[in-house]
């Protein structure tokens, strides 16, 4: 493990081979847009089979992009179109099938286009939070490698790698943060399944593919809980950096200053790499109807952990 005080100057001295490879472009998309995956909602009704928690949504706008919901129930070439039209895409957190669901099968759509275009030097990044760090698993190495974890609610310091020096997501934050979420119990933990650290490394896949940045326990396990890939934009943690800004039901959520920073910065960071990204929709008119300001989030904090949700057809 790496302590926090050397953060700082390993970032500032450190190049990543991930730009090298990539190299930076010379003009940036300054109206970057994400597309959210929805996933399957448990007792469907009509017009209530899919959601996504607005948390999400307003975690991206905060770091200046929009928004569009990339639906589960398209066909491929609809998103193999939507998919030249966005700038990135997110996998949230959640508690659908990995291998069943719709959301498990878009995902596996919008992973696939990922890696084609970033081989072939069309930049397009890809988050997963939670779920969407578990689905990226199983995507990269073939196989269900998670296990069960004490982890379903508690807020969590992260024990950084020694990777991390090489690695792009904590570059450029702040010393201070960097020590705070060393020290500090800022990183939400929601989940039941984790990769482990053991399994994690008997997978030959999963090893040259990802860098691990940090890693945390339940007291019994050891589990991954932030990666990136080292040669794509592919990005994930299995905590949830949207719930300290954006989440207020559930006690264990931090609210300090320190944890909005966390909010703030990563979403930061995903933005930036996703203003590497020049896909476009066809017309502005085509942009505007896909946009999720043609849908309204409902207040649902009285009956779910989240505050808002879309919900679709």
């Amino acid at each position: 493990m790496i302590h926090f005080f050397y953060l700082a100057c390993l970032f500032t001295v450190t190049d990543s081979p991930f730009s090298k490879r990539f190299g930076a472009p010379i003009k940036t998309n300054d109206r970057p847009i994400i597309g959210v995956l929805a996933q399957d909602v448990f007792n469907a009704t009509p017009q209530r089979n899919a959601y996504i928690a607005a948390s999400y949504v307003k975690f991206l706008e905060s770091a200046g992009a929009r928004v569009i919901p990339v639906m589960i129930n398209k066909t491929e070439d609809e998103y193999k179109r939507l998919f030249k039209s966005i700038n990135g895409v997110l996998f949230p957190g959640g508690g659908v099938s990995l291998k069943s669901s719709k959301y498990s099968k878009t995902a596996t759509i919008f992973y696939r286009l990922a890696l084609e275009a970033n081989s072939k030097g069309d930049y397009f990044p890809v988050w997963g939070t939670c779920l969407g760090l578990e689905m990226l698993t199983l995507l990269t190495s073939g196989e269900s490698l998670l296990s069960h974890t004490n982890t379903k609610g508690v807020a969590l310091p992260l024990n950084f790698t020694d990777d991390v020096r090489d690695g792009r997501l904590f570059k450029e934050f702040p010393e201070e943060l960097l020590k705070s979420l060393a020290t500090e119990r800022l990183t939400v933990n929601s989940h039941q399944w984790s990769i482990t650290t053991e399994n994690f490394a008997k997978s030959e896949k999963l090893k040259s593919f990802y860098r691990v940045l940090s890693t945390n326990s339940d007291g019994q396990n050891e589990f991954v809980s932030t990666m990136e890939a080292y040669n794509f934009p592919i990005y994930a943690t299995q905590w949830h950096p949207e719930k300290n800004v954006f989440e207020w039901g559930l006690p264990y959520i931090p609210h300090s200053g320190r944890a909005i920073e966390i909010g703030f910065y990563t979403a930061h960071f995903f933005i930036s790499e996703a203003r590497k990204s020049f896909h476009s929709f066809c017309s502005v008119e085509e942009e505007r109807k896909a946009l999720i300001y043609n849908y309204k989030p409902e207040y649902t904090g009285k009956l779910s952990a989240f505050e808002q949700m879309y919900y679709f057809d």
